[in-house]
């Protein structure tokens, strides 16, 4: 992967940014996300290479990560959260991490919610990822939303597009290549393979598609 910042700058990045942000006598030091860097970008290049979009450069064949770029960098601090969660359990560290996303993006995707090895952020101010079965090639615009209803949890295929302001709640199996379309809310119903989903739950339409976003490789 191509980088803006060299590992060890983009760490000092990151962590003169987290202790700014956070002056709770808490210090985070440059090892506390430097000794998992190598694991979040080869992360970071797995799922930028399937990626489609002027955005989301290649130079000579290698993703392009550019942390002024704030989808780039969304996905970089919920993937370095994510992993330094599972490989360590900081919580001081993979809490700041979060909350410092939340700040500069708008977006909520704590910690310990499981996103696909391949997803893709497009602007997406407001949106809130929460507890779900995630599966690849998930790409989330701005002001979307999944969760539970009653404790149950929403099921998610492949190639699943949410539009800005599309929800999607509770007992839901979405299958493969769907779309929720801008604005509509998806609760407690499935769906099958290549379906788009516009509306909400007192007056929806189902269309067929079999077309998959361009975003993808």
């Amino acid at each position: 992967m191509r980088m803006s910042l060299g590992k060890e700058d983009l760490v000092r990045y990151v962590t003169t940014q987290l202790n700014i942000f956070f002056p709770d006598g808490k210090r985070i030091r440059n090892n506390d996300i430097g000794m998992n860097i190598d694991a979040v970008m080869e992360d970071m290049d797995f799922c930028f290479s399937d990626v489609n979009d002027k955005y989301f450069p290649k130079n000579s064949g290698d993703p392009v990560f550019n942390h002024l770029n704030s989808d780039h960098y969304a996905m970089f601090l919920y993937m370095a959260s994510n992993l330094i969660f599972k490989e360590r359990n900081d919580v001081n560290v993979c809490t700041k991490l979060f909350l410092l996303n939340k700040c500069l993006h708008g977006i909520d995707v704590f910690y310990e919610v499981n996103l696909p090895k391949i997803f893709l952020f497009a602007h997406p101010i407001g949106t809130v990822l929460g507890n779900a079965k995630y599966s690849d090639y998930l790409l989330v615009y701005q002001k979307c939303n999944v969760g539970g209803n009653k404790d149950k949890y929403p099921v998610l295929g492949k190639y699943l597009s949410m539009h800005p302001g599309a929800v999607i709640l509770g007992d839901c199996v979405v299958g493969e290549n769907c779309k929720i379309a801008a604005g509509s809310f998806l609760l407690d119903m499935d769906l099958e393979d290549n379906s788009v989903y516009i509306g909400n739950p007192r007056d929806y339409v189902i269309k067929k598609s079999s077309e998959r976003n361009v975003a993808w490789t």
